[in-house]
């Protein structure tokens, strides 16, 4: 028997959330699995993993092969959680953010001619 260390998708249309589960490989994707061993929500901000590495190590050593998915988050897993997450902003956001700059700039402009004089 095959069996694939894989995700199973769950949640809504547009809002995925993924359990990472043992299944035989001919199983349908989100049909009868063995085991769960994790879940995985990309929606978050940073992104939640739960792997039960212990229990992956185990069904590896049975002869389990993970998928390309699941070995990348096996990588994050132990690699542990980023420190710094980047948020993208707007173009109103940076336009206002360079509007506030150039009026900033022109009152420390105005302010050092005062005290000149």
């Amino acid at each position: 028997m095959a069996v694939k260390i894989r995700l199973a998708r769950h949640g809504s249309h547009k809002r995925p959330y993924y359990r990472v589960v043992v299944a035989d490989a001919r199983s349908p994707r989100d049909g009868r699995f063995i085991e769960e061993v994790g879940r995985y929500n990309p929606l978050t901000n940073p992104k939640t993993i739960n792997l039960d590495l212990e229990k992956i190590a185990d069904w590896q050593s049975k002869g389990a092969q993970l998928t390309d998915a699941v070995a990348a988050l096996v990588r994050a897993a132990e690699a542990g959680p980023k420190t710094e997450t980047v948020v993208k902003k707007s173009k109103k956001q940076l336009a206002k953010e360079a509007e506030e700059a150039k009026r900033a700039a022109e009152a420390a402009a105005a302010e050092a001619e005062a005290t000149e004089e």
